[in-house]
């Protein structure tokens, strides 16, 4: 009578973690189009063709969703058009599919660092050093990216530049 309680707490653990275990689906490989795409991406984006890359990345993500790096070499094709906060925001994206993306990290963290937000980036750059157990490039590149810090807009120029009238 006292194992009772006991046998049934055990045949619902049981009954509960086999449905859960038999109701997954097996994760399926990113769409073929999508990877073709993303090939095409790369190649107008080595090219300098960065308009056509933006447009073939944004159809390969729009493809499959679960393409990591289609929105990867988006933020990093946004960076180079001068455009931080749309990195960011893909950076982001790509962050929602693998938190613990250290290529993702990085680059969302010299993002931020374009747009001023040290302490972020920061927190980017601990996630970083989080992961890698040992020596790790992508740590070491954004912490001088934060070292060196956001670059000199035009107007904190003409304003260092120019002394103040009295």
């Amino acid at each position: 009578m006292r194992a009772l309680p006991f046998a049934i707490a055990s045949a619902l653990t049981l009954a509960c973690l086999s449905t859960s275990l038999a109701g997954q689906r097996p994760v399926a490989p990113i769409d073929a189009r999508s990877q073709a795409l993303l090939q095409q991406g790369r190649a107008e984006r080595a090219a300098g063709n960065l308009g056509a890359a933006t447009d073939t990345l944004e159809t390969a993500a729009a493809v499959d969703p679960r393409n990591r790096e289609a929105f990867i070499l988006l933020a990093q094709v946004a960076e180079a058009r001068g455009l931080p906060g749309k990195a960011i925001r893909l950076y982001r994206e790509a962050l929602v599919l693998e938190p613990n993306d250290v290529a993702a990290l990085r680059g969302q963290g010299e993002a931020l660092v374009m747009k001023g937000a040290l302490a972020q980036a920061q927190v980017n750059l601990a996630k970083i050093r989080a992961l890698c157990k040992g020596a790790c490039p992508d740590a070491n590149q954004l912490a001088a990216v934060i070292a060196k810090g956001p670059p000199v807009t035009t107007a904190q120029a003409d304003t260092a530049v120019k002394p103040k009238a009295e």
